[in-house]
C-alpha cells in the first residue's frame, strides 16, 4: 500500500523535548490547528494504521485470487516486543479499576471514584511508562532536561477521562493515539516490514484500550465529552468506526491505492447494525460492529432513534470501502475540526504546534463555523462566532483572537454518505453539506 508514514527520528540525533501543553483556547486556534505539523501528523498516522486493515490480497498456488483478513483475536497476528509490552501496561491498568470501586448509590452524573482511579494511575505512570515502554526511548538523547518520558505520560494521561469533568470521549481517544505516535516516531515500534507493525498496533493496542475505556464508562458512570448528543456518531469513539470499516473493505494489494468502494467477499451488510444477533457475532472480531455492540450496552430504544447518524450509515450501498472513506472525512470534520473535541490537546515537540510548510489553511465552510469566540472560553458549548472580520490567506496563521467572517447557523456536519437521503429526521443531516477534508500533508 502506498501509504506515507510518519516520522521515525534518528537516535543518534538529540532532540529538544517539550511537556505537551494547551494551545487551543478558542475558535480561531482550530483554524490554526488545522495548519500544524501535529494535525498533518494525526492524519498521516490515522491513514496509515487505516491502510493496514483491509483485507491483503494475495496469490495461492492454484494462482487463485485468496485474501487475508484482519480481525481481533485473530491467530494470524504477531505482536512485536514493544506491542506486548504495552498492553501489558494497559492490562495494569485496567486492574487499577479492582481497587478503586465505584461508590455506591445511584448517580446522575459521574462517580466521583473516577477521580480516585485517575490520581492512583497519575502516581504510577512514572514507573509504568519504566517497566513498559522500550530502553531505547528511555535513553534517548535529549537536548534539555525534559524527557521523551515527560511528552508520553502527557498523552497517556489524557486518554481516559477527564477527573474534573468525569466524562470521555473522542478528544482523550485522540490523546492514546498521540501516544502511540509518540512512541513511533521514537522508533519504538518495527518498521521493517510494511503494514505489518501498524496492524500489531490496532489489533493489539487499541482493542484492549477500547475494552479498559469502555469498562470505565461503565464502572464510573462517565458522561460524553464534546458529545453531539443524538446526531452525533458516537458518544465516547471515533476511530473503531475508521478501521473497523476498513476490516469489511475489499482485498487490496502491497502496492494498492485504497479503494473507495467494495467490501469482501462473506461480510455483514451495513444494514445489519440493527440486527443484535448479527452484532453480537460480530462484535467480538471487528471495532466497527465492536463499538456498535457498545451502544447496545448502555443505550435503550429503537437503533434509529438513538443513532439516527449510524442508521443512515447503514443504508449505503456503496460498500464498505465507501463507508471508511465517509468516516475518514467525518474524522476530520467532527473531530480535528471541532473546538470542544480538541481543545484540551496538547502539544510538545513530537506533535508540534509548528506550521506544516506544505499546508492550505482551510476555507470557511459551514461545518467550520460552530467555534466559540474570542469572548467565549473554554467551558462553554461551541457557538458561532458572531464578529466579521478578514478572510483566510493561504500562507499564514491568524493570530489567535483574529475575528472571523463566517455564516452562523448551527448545522451539524452531514455524513458523507447522507446527502440527498431523506428519511424522517434523518433528513436534518442530509440538507447539510457534505465536509472536505483540508490537505493532511501527505501524497
Amino acid at each position: 500500500m502506498s501509504m506515507s508514514a510518519i516520522e521515525v527520528y534518528e537516535a543518534s540525533s538529540p532532540r529538544t523535548f517539550i511537556t505537551p501543553v494547551k494551545r487551543i483556547h478558542e475558535g480561531q486556534d482550530v483554524f490554526n490547528f488545522l495548519t500544524t505539523m501535529a494535525y498533518r501528523d494525526i492524519m498521516t498516522f490515522v491513514m496509515q494504521l487505516n491502510a493496514s486493515m483491509f483485507p491483503c490480497a494475495t496469490h495461492s498456488e492454484s494462482k487463485q485470487n485468496v485474501s487475508q483478513i484482519w480481525e481481533i483475536g485473530s491467530s494470524d497476528i504477531v505482536f512485536s516486543g514493544t506491542v506486548l509490552q504495552l498492553k501489558n501496561l494497559l492490562r495494569e491498568l485496567d486492574q487499577v479499576i479492582d481497587e478503586v470501586p465505584p461508590d455506591p448509590g445511584p448517580r446522575r452524573f459521574g462517580n466521583a471514584s473516577f477521580r480516585k482511579w485517575c490520581q492512583t494511575v497519575e502516581s504510577r505512570v512514572p514507573s509504568l511508562l519504566e517497566n513498559h515502554i522500550p530502553k531505547s526511548i528511555q535513553s534517548f538523547q535529549q537536548e534539555s532536561n525534559v524527557t521523551a518520558l515527560d511528552e508520553l505520560k502527557a498523552y497517556l494521561l489524557g486518554s481516559f477521562g477527564s477527573s474534573q469533568r468525569l466524562d470521555y470521549g473522542t478528544g482523550h481517544e485522540l490523546s492514546f493515539l498521540a501516544f502511540l505516535g509518540c512512541i513511533w516516531k521514537l522508533g519504538g515500534f518495527e518498521t521493517s516490514q510494511s503494514c505489518l507493525e501498524e496492524r500489531g498496533i490496532v489489533l493489539g493496542l487499541l482493542d484492549p484500550y477500547l475494552s479498559l475505556v469502555r469498562r470505565l464508562i461503565k464502572t464510573y458512570t462517565l458522561e460524553p465529552a464534546g458529545s453531539h448528543g443524538v446526531w452525533g456518531l458516537d458518544d465516547h469513539s471515533f476511530l473503531p468506526y475508521i478501521f473497523g470499516s476498513a476490516q469489511y473493505g475489499p482485498p487490496i494489494t502491497s502496492n494498492q491505492q485504497i479503494p473507495t468502494e467494495g467490501s469482501r467477499a462473506n461480510s455483514p451488510d451495513p444494514g445489519d447494525v440493527v440486527k443484535a444477533n448479527v452484532v453480537e457475532k460480530e462484535r467480538n472480531k471487528n471495532f466497527y460492529f465492536g463499538a456498535v455492540g457498545f451502544i447496545y450496552d448502555v443505550k435503550k430504544g429503537p437503533f434509529w432513534e438513538h443513532s439516527p447518524t449510524l442508521y443512515d450509515i447503514s443504508g449505503v450501498r456503496a460498500g464498505w470501502a465507501k463507508i471508511n472513506k465517509g468516516m475518514i472525512k467525518m474524522y476530520n470534520a467532527e473531530v480535528l475540526s471541532k473546538f470542544p473535541v480538541v481543545q484540551h490537546f496538547p502539544f510538545g515537540s513530537m506533535f508540534s504546534w509548528d506550521r506544516d510548510p506544505d499546508a492550505i489553511a482551510p476555507s470557511p465552510s459551514t461545518h467550520m463555523s460552530n467555534q466559540p469566540g474570542r469572548t467565549q472560553r473554554t467551558t462553554e458549548s461551541a457557538g458561532a462566532a458572531s464578529s466579521r472580520g478578514p478572510s483566510f490567506r493561504s500562507n499564514e496563521i491568524l493570530p489567535s483572537g483574529t475575528p472571523l467572517n463566517l455564516p452562523n447557523p448551527m448545522v451539524g456536519t452531514a455524513a458523507p454518505w447522507a446527502i440527498g437521503k431523506q428519511s424522517g429526521m434523518s433528513s436534518a443531516i442530509a440538507k447539510a453539506q457534505s465536509p472536505t477534508l483540508p490537505k493532511p500533508g501527505f501524497r
